[in-house]
């Protein structure tokens, strides 16, 4: 488990460094579609700028996260099973006490957040904790914990700020491209060659930010599984409570696409291509693994 964690520190930076190339690529872009040339100052101020906006998101997001799915804290006396259940993981754990959130809600679900363990959230439903046995909820908060305990809950932060970055600067380069920069004066149009620069950019980039996204949230999802039944000594619970996400999962009433990567189960309802940029596993499989892991205790 430690090396899983140095894994997640290693691939913080890997995919850091990643999106500085691709935001430095879309500086480039932004620099010749405002000037009609090359220009290193432009496509220096556009990484700063990415970099400072995924800081502050660094800080700000668990507050964001936990506004936009109505999440309010509770203490031991809100709701005495819950909390001393994630009471009961921590102190096996290790770890500092987590704030502990309920959200009013009949889907059936929970996430975690906040930068690192001892600024951690952990959040359900009140679908889920009606439908979840003692053990199955357990196992379900050990997998939030297991985020928490891995660092995935900072590489998800990062990321996700880094996305919406791409996602941005993409659109600002486009729109300059419609509108026209410097070396578009004279064309009613556009430049042609801009506007497929622009598109390209506008298109490419968030697809590939999206893509990269998926797979370090599928694998996080993975990696939590494994934590929580090391840490419960019982995977059937959690495979148990991940049957019935998938029986009687639905979308959650407030959706919000941004912290769908965070839930346990995917709070929307998915189509066709969103499919193919899931952030969350098949469930079958997870199930399957975790019972791989309960044949090696």
């Amino acid at each position: 488990m430690y090396r899983a964690i140095a894994a997640n520190k290693r691939n913080t930076v890997l995919i850091i460094l990643f999106f500085v190339i691709v935001i430095g690529v879309l500086g480039l872009a932004l620099s010749l579609i405002m000037t009609g040339q090359i220009s290193w100052p432009i496509t220096v101020a556009t990484i700063v700028g990415a970099g400072l906006y995924t800081w502050i998101q660094y800080f700000a997001a668990s507050g964001q996260a936990l506004a936009l799915s109505g999440a309010r804290q509770i203490q031991k006396s809100d709701d005495p099973r819950l909390y001393r259940i994630v009471e009961n993981l921590a102190i096996t754990t290790g770890m500092s006490m987590p704030k502990v959130y309920i959200i009013d809600d009949p889907a059936p679900n929970a996430f975690a957040t906040g930068r690192d363990p001892e600024h951690a959230v952990v959040a359900a439903t009140t679908g889920l904790l009606e439908i979840m046995t003692d053990s199955e909820l357990e196992g379900v908060m050990a997998h939030e914990l297991g985020h928490v305990q891995n660092y995935d809950i900072r590489v998800s932060m990062i990321v996700f700020g880094l996305v919406v970055a791409v996602g941005f600067i993409a659109d600002v380069a486009l729109r300059f491209t419609l509108f026209g920069g410097r070396g578009n004066n004279n064309n009613s149009g556009g430049n042609p060659i801009m506007i497929i620069v622009g598109i390209a950019a506008l298109v490419i980039s968030p697809l590939v930010a999206a893509v990269v996204q998926a797979a370090v949230s599928r694998q996080r999802e993975y990696l939590a599984d494994a934590t929580g039944a090391m840490t419960t000594r019982h995977p059937d619970a959690l495979a148990s409570a991940l049957q019935k996400l998938a029986d009687y999962g639905r979308p959650m009433a407030r959706q919000n696409s941004t912290m769908a990567h965070m839930w346990i189960s995917d709070p929307t309802k998915p189509g066709i291509m969103d499919r193919l940029f899931s952030t969350h596993p098949p469930i079958g499989e997870r199930i399957t693994r975790l019972g791989t892991i309960g044949r090696t205790f």
